[in-house]
């Protein structure tokens, strides 16, 4: 009898799956399309504020590893790169052990927009959040990281 309620819990209701999935399919539309709109008064588009991302969060990386983490083409990861080196915000660097090696550096403009439109970002969600109590907004937040730390190992 344990192991049936045990197995139950495991395999949860297809409906309540179902449910979660489409919730957060239109909560991840409602978030991009609303970081769309803040990205409108930059000279920024989506792929570039996803690299500018990449490139705040981890340091200075090649054109290959950005096309990689970006699921990117390496010729379309190359354009990217330039429009963005262009607009001062990123800039080629040779590496000083390999002068083969040629790492994309985030500037300082590169930085001030990523802060920015997190930050704007940051201020639409506690907008939201206002009618959450303390311990909802706690709770959201330690199911949220469960969630992503089971979706990275997957």
């Amino acid at each position: 009898m344990t192991e049936q309620i045990s197995n139950k819990e495991l395999h949860h209701n297809q409906e309540q799956v179902a449910f979660l999935e489409k919730e957060l399919r239109y909560i991840s539309g409602i978030i991009k399309q609303k970081g769309r709109q803040i990205l409108s008064n930059y000279t920024v588009t989506p792929p570039q504020f996803v690299a500018l991302q990449w490139l705040f969060e981890h340091g200075d990386m090649t054109i290959g590893d950005l096309s990689t983490k970006m699921y990117l083409a390496f010729s379309t990861t190359t354009d990217l790169v330039d429009r963005m080196e262009k607009n001062q915000l990123v800039m080629r660097v040779r590496d000083e052990q390999d002068r083969r090696v040629v790492r994309i550096h985030l500037l300082k403009e590169g930085e001030r927009v990523i802060e920015e439109v997190i930050q704007k970002r940051q201020d639409y969600l506690q907008d939201i959040l206002t009618d959450f109590d303390a311990s909802e907004v706690q709770q959201l937040s330690s199911l949220l990281q469960k969630l992503h730390v089971e979706m990275k190992e997957d």
